[in-house]
């Protein structure tokens, strides 16, 4: 994350908070962040130093203007006319981080060999609430190297509990032994 968007997002997150909406800012930027991923080429629309920064603030202005939250729009608009859109996911995650620290909800991200059902995923998620005691926001992944199990990733520990984390702990053992 650039020193750009940890700057405009803290920005962002204090306007909010003063203004009582945290909450609701936090879900639209979610949505946008989205979109904008869903539709690079439009992001790249709104970056594009050729087009007159007037047409590209109507543009978010028509696409956002009656959709979100009057201070998020002015918020887009600010980051196109200072040409720094493409910092906006550093600044949804700088927003998200003090959100979530002012919350008491910490960011786990569980990794799994194949995808995990949603009553797996909430099982997962009140154990590691409980072992926290905190709030839980968890993100999923699949990686299919792992070969089973679960791997999770909380408050900057990894709790490894998959057969490819195992097997690699043996083979050190082995490793290590002399004959």
């Amino acid at each position: 994350m650039t020193q750009a968007a940890r700057v405009y997002g803290e920005s962002m997150y204090a306007l909010a908070l003063e203004e009582g909406l945290t909450g609701e800012i936090l879900e639209e930027m979610k949505v946008i962040r989205t979109l904008f991923q869903e539709n690079p080429d439009y992001v790249h629309l709104l970056s594009e130093p050729s087009i007159p920064g007037n047409e590209r603030i109507d543009l978010i202005e028509a696409a956002f203007g009656n959709q979100a939250e009057r201070y998020l729009v002015n918020f887009l608009k600010l980051l196109c006319e200072r040409n720094l859109l493409r910092e906006f996911g550093g600044c949804c995650d700088e927003y998200a981080r003090r959100y979530n620290r002012d919350n008491g909800i910490a960011e786990a991200t569980a990794t799994s060999a194949v995808p995990m059902t949603e009553a797996q995923a909430e099982a997962l998620k009140q154990k590691l609430e409980k072992l926290s005691g905190k709030k839980i926001s968890l993100s999923l992944k699949t990686d299919p190297s792992l070969l089973g199990g679960v791997r999770v990733e909380l408050e900057g520990k990894e709790l490894d509990g998959t057969v490819k984390g195992r097997l690699d702990g043996l083979s050190r053992k082995l490793d290590s032994l002399t004959l």
